[in-house]
């Protein structure tokens, strides 16, 4: 059976991650400090399962951090003891917050880069050598593309993205020092929104948002009394910027096409985008989910923030080819399935 370590599982992308997983066969641990995040999501993961016993004995949670190397040794051994051997890692565990890795870099340093730094050590130590990483498209920078190749100038504008930038680089110097045995997928996200269709689990940031899809879902639910959009003199069709949005179960399934291209591969690094290709501006976002949901969101024009860039738009026809993924779900979808989940969970897991 094929078994995978999942850190930071319980995350909005962490946890459609483990629906999709355990719909298709896999034994899971999770290691979570539920800093960010909650039990519940990994409970509600379950609930959409029907409850049934047998995905109950497949998920194993661990509360903890990936700095701590006892934890994660601990881990790899029960596994391996019950004959369960941990065959890759999906790693998602870190912080993300743009505004707030500014303003405390070094947090981010320590938390993203070391934490990472650590848990590879340890999989080297259990021979465990496949790991998926949690990147972003933050690190393409303020480049004036129509589309973002993967190939293209890396120059992260803050320190959130100049940490997955480093990562990146940290796992390839890992392949190049061992080519016969690592095998390694960095996935770059765009912008994941909606949520899974049963409003089970979904994206519940806890204090403000720093995303603008839950910040427009608490303006449509009256927990916030207007949008703030930054900027409306971007260079772009309508003044305010351009960003790929794509569903998270999009995103989710992103990783388990990555997983089986990895698992029948020789050792190999490859680095992909996951957006749809599509670029939508932020007035037209607003417009879509007021359109579909029949609900107005206020709007206020501010400065712009620092870390923005004008335009982020994913080539995605590398995932496409190499891993026989494309996005399936439209814009009008993940207004529908984000604003379900905050109509059945206006204060998130905390209901």
């Amino acid at each position: 059976m094929n078994h995978i370590l999942v850190t930071g599982g319980a995350g909005f992308i962490g946890s459609h991650t483990c629906l999709v997983l355990l719909k298709n066969g896999y034994f899971i641990s999770v290691i979570d400090s539920f800093i960010n995040s909650s039990k519940k999501s990994l409970e509600n993961v379950l609930k959409i399962l029907k409850k049934n016993h047998i995905f109950h004995e497949k998920i194993k949670i661990y509360e903890g951090d990936i700095r701590d190397t006892e934890l994660l040794n601990k881990i790899f051994k029960y596994s391996r003891e019950n004959k369960l051997e941990i065959s890759s890692v999906i790693h998602f565990a870190g912080l993300k917050s743009v505004s707030e890795s500014i303003q405390n870099p070094i947090k981010y340093w320590e938390n993203n880069v070391a934490g990472t730094l650590n848990l590879t050590n340890v999989m080297e130590e259990n021979n465990c050598k496949t790991i998926i990483f949690s990147s972003s498209a933050t690190i393409y920078g303020l480049t004036n593309k129509t589309k973002f190749k993967e190939t293209d100038p890396i120059s992260p504008v803050n320190p959130y993205g100049t940490t997955k930038f480093v990562i990146e680089k940290f796992l390839e110097t890992i392949y190049s020092s061992n080519l016969e045995n690592w095998r390694i997928a960095n996935l770059r996200y765009f912008n994941p929104i909606g949520a899974h269709k049963s409003a089970l689990i979904g994206e519940s940031p806890i204090g403000l948002p720093n995303n603008i899809f839950p910040l427009i879902n608490q303006v449509a639910g009256g927990i916030l009394k207007e949008l703030k959009i930054y900027g409306k003199d971007w260079p772009t069709y309508d003044g305010t910027g351009i960003r790929d949005y794509i569903h998270v179960m999009d995103v989710a399934e992103g990783h388990l096409a990555a997983l089986k291209f990895l698992s029948n591969s020789k050792p190999k690094i490859i680095t992909i985008n996951l957006g749809t290709g599509k670029g939508t501006s932020v007035l037209d976002l607003v417009k879509t989910f007021e359109k579909v949901n029949k609900i107005k969101i206020p709007l206020n024009f501010v400065d712009r923030r620092e870390g923005d860039v004008a335009r982020l738009v994913a080539d995605n026809s590398l995932a496409k080819s190499l891993l026989n993924w494309q996005p399936k779900m439209k814009l009008s979808e993940m207004c529908l399935d984000g604003w379900r989940w905050q109509l059945n969970n206006m204060n998130g897991y905390n209901d």
